[in-house]
């Protein structure tokens, strides 16, 4: 199915930032019935699976002011105008672990919070990268770990962890499962 069951009456802005918005929308559904829709307008991101030379991956222990805890993550930020996908995975990637890669793949697309936003992450699989120094940001707060491989898949299969970024990145060598789309059909 390509056309929208729903029908848009209208939309208003009720809040705007420079990193999203929000929208309220009138909809009709396809019963007929009218009501109100709030949707999180995100311009994208990109999260970077980071793997150095001798095969580890590094993760960052990040806090997270948001949900008031610690979290394992992979290096991501979002889009900015201006700049391709690949051109911010390489920011995010120098910016917060100071890496640089030697190859930097791209392993696919998912949209991150598909019942209330339009944020669509980009995943990267940067491979021999190294390591130097980071130049994060004021609320980036976090220690950097190296792990294996497989440490990182297995968090990613099992789904430990709560934060999505650390699942990706054990799934970052399974595109088309999980919700992530291939290369071929992204947006």
């Amino acid at each position: 199915m390509t056309k929208s069951p729903y029908q848009t009456i209208h939309s208003d802005y009720i809040w705007k930032s420079k990193w999203y918005n929000l929208r309220q929308d009138g909809i009709r559904t396809p019963d007929g019935s009218e009501l109100s829709y709030t949707v999180v307008e995100h311009p994208g991101a990109v999260w970077v699976v980071p793997v150095t030379p001798d095969g580890r991956v590094v993760l960052e222990w990040q806090y997270r002011y948001t949900v008031q805890d610690w979290c394992w993550e992979v290096p991501a930020g979002g889009l900015l105008p201006g700049f391709s996908p690949e051109e911010m995975a390489r920011r995010e990637l120098r910016e917060e672990i100071g890496g640089v890669a030697g190859g930097l793949q791209y392993v696919g697309w998912f949209y991150t919070m598909n019942g209330i936003g339009t944020e669509v992450a980009h995943i990267f699989l940067a491979t021999g990268v190294k390591l130097g120094e980071a130049h994060r940001e004021p609320t980036e707060i976090m220690e950097i770990r190296q792990v294996p491989v497989a440490e990182a898949a297995q968090t990613g299969a099992e789904g430990g962890e709560p934060e999505a970024r650390r699942r990706a990145a054990g799934r970052g060598n399974r595109h088309g499962r999980h919700g992530l789309h291939r290369p071929v059909s992204a947006p």
